[in-house]
């Protein structure tokens, strides 16, 4: 039946308000002009740009140009601070929207920025071969992803490069980064994976979604110790809402969780779509919140005051984030353990050394002892994986025992009664060695990299998968057998990290926490399993081998290489022959 008249006249008027209230909407966008800093003025002395090209080695293959801008007040031998932008093109344009330039220019002058050198790279692009061909474009790969690589080509590609030419400062708080849309996100991984080389960010409309793993930064702010960055951010209301996630509501998340973390960070709203409009006519005022005071250094957060909310200070203590250097090996650290006093013993493959906690003095304890993974007993000895031969030796001052022959273990744990859990990645076992030494498959056919932990009560074991990415959790049957295995624990794992790059070590808190040294710093996960908190590691390098040690077992000690480093931490940790129940976890 057709609709009679006054129906479909309601029709048609409420059909022709939506459509000029959807017209409104989109005529609702603010045209934002630019400001004076973006035009020439009178008596400003130009900078110069000048124009190169590159071929990279951590990017293979791939061909790119990239820009420098040398401000008027530049004097070579005197370092200048330094800006890196992504899609380089796009910004150092003279006749767009952004005129880095010309702002540059005009705010140098005004003093409202350091003597500033701007570096302008454009992504890279693998060519084609042939005019019937289509290169590849690396823009997505460069700058969506989330590990270190951007990081690394510049810090060890570009800027040795441009440094051969101008002097620009080593200091991290004088060096930034900005960008739009994947270039922002870009500008963010780069200063969140080297804050010891740029230490400012400023992101247009950046892409914090699921291109590629982006959505996951408003997470990891929230469980990371905060690092030394400033962050400035901007976004429109009218941005993109698409297959990856929403750009609106991804930069007010990660706003969010940079402002819960205690980061000095500013969100500025505004109106547009995905597009410049916006992020460069508050260019001007952008720089200045992300300059201001730059003759001090930007330090990490150490939480709001009276107001700890981030995760990880109650792990860590805010005011005492510092890695305090206490011992160097002969060779890389490849065990640690802590004896009945808290003092701290490590292997360097050429002898164990005793660390005393007091003093952090250090001395023998075994000579030419050629081991791996050590741990002391219920029974005060050390036991240790032999690299001599295949077999896991106990220790004491006077003498050695040899308590399990023919085993290539990698890791071990030793258990109230003085029984071993031993990691065989190669065989594909973990081992079970009572306290007379008769050794059994506790579980067959594990996929582990080697690195084992008990829980405080002893009633679970822990060890790392062969891939890097899951810790499993085994229930210890009476017999030292385990059963009911789960991959149970997710680790964070960055862009391009090998399995042979997984963690390397593990340790219990007296809460039930697990703690995984990683490439990303010490991982912690609360007994049923989350990732808590991420612990920077010690200056230098990825963590190799963690304890608690001291006689409150409140300090965590960790090693980079060849050198001993330690920490004070809120929590403590367990003696295997000490078991304690934790507490109920929350749910």
């Amino acid at each position: 039946m057709n609709a009679s008249g006054p129906a479909r006249r309601t029709r048609l008027v409420a059909a022709t308000a939506l459509v000029l209230a959807l017209a409104g909407s989109a005529r609702a966008q603010t045209d934002y002009p630019l400001g004076p800093e973006s035009e020439r003025q009178p008596g400003v002395p130009e900078g110069t740009v000048t124009k190169h090209a590159w071929t990279s080695r951590i990017y293979p293959g791939t061909q790119r140009d990239y820009w420098v801008y040398v401000p008027a007040q530049y004097r070579a031998g005197t370092p200048a601070a330094l800006m890196v932008f992504q899609d380089g093109g796009r910004f150092v344009a003279g006749d767009g929207r952004w005129r880095i330039p010309i702002v540059f220019d005009n705010m140098i002058q005004k003093g409202e920025m350091p003597v500033t050198i701007g570096l302008f790279v454009d992504p890279g692009v693998v060519p084609a071969r042939s005019a019937q061909e289509e290169g590849r474009y690396d823009r997505s790969f460069e700058y969506d992803a989330l590990g270190d690589r951007y990081a690394r080509f510049l810090v060890e590609e570009l800027l040795p490069e441009v440094g051969k030419t101008y002097t620009m400062t080593s200091d991290p708080s004088l060096r930034g980064l900005a960008g739009s849309s994947s270039g922002g996100i870009c500008a963010f991984t780069a200063a969140w994976n080297r804050p010891d080389a740029f230490r400012r960010v400023l992101s247009f409309i950046g892409s914090y979604t699921g291109l590629r793993g982006g959505d996951a930064y408003a997470t990891l702010v929230r469980k990371t110790e905060p690092r030394p960055i400033r962050v400035f951010l901007e976004d429109g209301s009218r941005d993109l809402d698409i297959y990856s996630g929403n750009w609106w509501l991804g930069n007010q998340t990660l706003a969010s969780a940079l402002e819960y973390a205690g980061y000095d960070v500013r969100f500025v709203p505004g109106d547009r779509g995905h597009d410049g409009i916006h992020g460069s006519a508050i260019l001007p005022d952008a720089l200045r919140w992300l300059w201001r005071d730059w003759t001090q250094p930007i330090v990490a957060s150490k939480g709001k005051p009276g107001a700890e909310r981030h995760y990880a200070t109650e792990i860590v203590d805010p005011a005492a984030t510092e890695w305090q250097k206490v011992a160097t090996a002969e060779g890389a650290i490849v065990g640690l353990t802590v004896d009945a006093g808290g003092d701290v013993y490590f292997s360097d493959g050429h002898a164990i050394r005793r660390l005393e906690h007091a003093t952090a003095r250090t001395s023998i304890f075994r000579d030419g002892a050629r081991t791996g993974a050590i741990r002391f007993g219920p029974d005060h000895r050390l036991y240790a994986v032999s690299r001599s031969a295949p077999n896991i030796v106990a220790y004491t001052e006077r003498d050695q025992t040899v308590v399990a022959r023919a085993v290539e273990a990698q890791d071990l744990v030793v258990g109230a009664q003085g029984d071993l859990w031993l990691s065989a990645p190669r065989e594909r076992r973990i081992w079970h060695v009572d306290a007379h030494g008769v050794r059994h498959a506790a579980s067959a056919e594990v996929d582990s990299s080697g690195p084992l932990a008990l829980s405080p009560d002893q009633a679970f074991l822990a060890t790392v998968s062969a891939d890097g990415r899951w810790a499993w959790s085994y229930q210890v049957a009476p017999d030292g057998s385990l059963r009911h295995g789960q991959a149970f624990y997710r680790l964070e794992v960055a862009d391009g990290t090998p399995a042979a790059q997984g963690p390397t070590s593990a340790a219990v808190d007296s809460e039930g926490f697990l703690y995984l040294a990683t490439q990303a710093g010490v991982q912690a996960f609360d007994q049923p399993g989350r990732l808590s908190a991420i612990l920077a590691g010690p200056p230098g390098g990825p963590v190799s081998k963690i304890v608690f040690g001291g006689p409150e077992l409140d300090t965590l000690y960790a090693s980079v290489a060849d050198t001993l480093f330690r920490r004070p931490l809120r929590r403590r940790g367990v003696w295997p022959w000490r078991p304690v129940k934790p507490p109920v976890p929350r749910l």
